[in-house]
């Protein structure tokens, strides 16, 4: 596709805090780029999920296309409010994790974003739906839940290693729970780590914990982790970075439309990065309800 013609504007929905920063350090180069390419833009600074969201919506009545430059806690909560609208939704990396731009192939560069966002290909993709609260990537509970809140709460390690550390720290803490998780009507108990719905193939900065899951194909891809020897689920971490994971005797995996999870004890409920809900949840797809300004599905 050819570059957007010049009537094009784009409203830069830019998280300062995103990436212990790295959202902010990286504009002079997005716009520096925009400007070569002559893509009208203006920018906003975003100050919390709520102010970004509004600016979002407002971005689009003007005709104005979204872009977030922010990691994927920002990028979840706007492609849920521009779900089942007409306005597409566009992304440029910078948070830590930035999974959602890995799966669909968005360069975490400054000019290669840029230059996913010229070509101006557009995917519809499926919004996730837990209890009443949208997302784009995974929901999961359990262990994901104490790692998810220890990575949030660490601001020393930058990048995708903080979800390494957390998951390690969790690790010693952690003690088993019993999970009954509900697809399409057939019900599963599991005694184990975590229970993870997805809608997209990777969390935690790239660990590809539902390698099979697609954006585009109307189901949730459920991924249980079973009970196992605490150093047996250490040494099978680094599995969940190519996906090979599933292949383990104590991880299960289902796939359906309508998901229900529950557990022995409370747990929240994170997805893209944040507390979406807790449980027990319901998880269902709003199909193909978010234009998605990406590389076409599968291209290199």
């Amino acid at each position: 596709m050819a570059d957007p013609a010049p009537a094009t504007a784009y409203c830069l929905l830019v998280n300062p805090s995103a990436g212990s920063g790295r959202a902010q350090k990286r504009l002079p180069g997005i716009r520096a780029e925009l400007d070569r390419r002559g893509m009208r833009h203006r920018i906003v600074m975003t100050t919390g999920i709520e102010h970004g969201c509004r600016e979002a919506l407002a971005a689009a009545e003007r005709d104005e296309v979204p872009v977030v430059v922010s990691g994927d806690g920002l990028i979840g909560k706007v492609g849920g409010v521009l779900a089942g609208s007409a306005a597409p939704l566009g992304i440029i990396p910078g948070g830590r994790g930035n999974d959602l731009a890995r799966v669909v192939g968005i360069p975490t560069d400054p000019a290669g974003a840029v230059a996913v966002l010229a070509a101006g290909n557009r995917r519809r993709i499926d919004v996730g739906e837990a209890n009443g609260e949208r997302f784009l990537c995974i929901a999961s509970c359990g262990f994901d839940s104490d790692a998810n809140r220890i990575a949030n709460e660490t601001k020393a390690i930058g990048g995708p290693l903080v979800y390494a550390y957390a998951a390690i720290k969790a690790l010693w803490q952690w003690r088993p729970a019993e999970f009954m998780v509900t697809v399409d009507g057939e019900a599963t108990s599991v005694r184990g780590y975590s229970v993870a719905v997805a809608n997209s193939q990777a969390y935690g900065g790239g660990m590809f914990v539902a390698p099979q899951a697609r954006l585009d194909d109307g189901l949730l891809d459920v991924v249980i982790t079973g009970d196992a020897p605490k150093r047996r689920f250490l040494t099978g971490l680094p599995q969940v970075f190519k996906g090979t994971h599933i292949e383990r005797d104590d991880v299960i995996t289902l796939r359906g439309r309508v998901v229900e999870v529950d557990a022995d004890r409370p747990f929240d409920v994170y997805a893209d990065g944040d507390v979406l809900t807790g449980l027990p949840m319901r998880v269902g797809l709003l199909d193909g309800a978010l234009e998605l300004i990406a590389p076409p599905a599968g291209a290199p």
